[in-house]
């Protein structure tokens, strides 16, 4: 399933100038799913935070950010 949110994973790893990716938005929408698949193709390591798991990582990523909501 092609999602809108695909393609601008594909613009954000484009850029020259990558900043953190924050997604948000509804829940059972597929950001996981899109997230993790575009990490597996597109790159050879990946990170993935859970905020709502780990709410005290997201000191590291308040200066500074890309934001997509859903």
């Amino acid at each position: 399933m092609i999602r809108t949110i695909d393609q601008i994973l594909k613009q954000w790893k484009g850029s020259r100038v990558r900043q953190p990716l924050l997604i948000r938005g509804a829940r059972q929408v597929g950001k996981t799913y899109s997230v993790t698949e575009f990490g597996r193709t597109a790159f050879e390591n990946t990170v993935s935070v859970n905020f709502e798991e780990q709410p005290e990582l997201s000191r590291c990523f308040s200066a500074f950010g890309t934001y997509i909501s859903l």
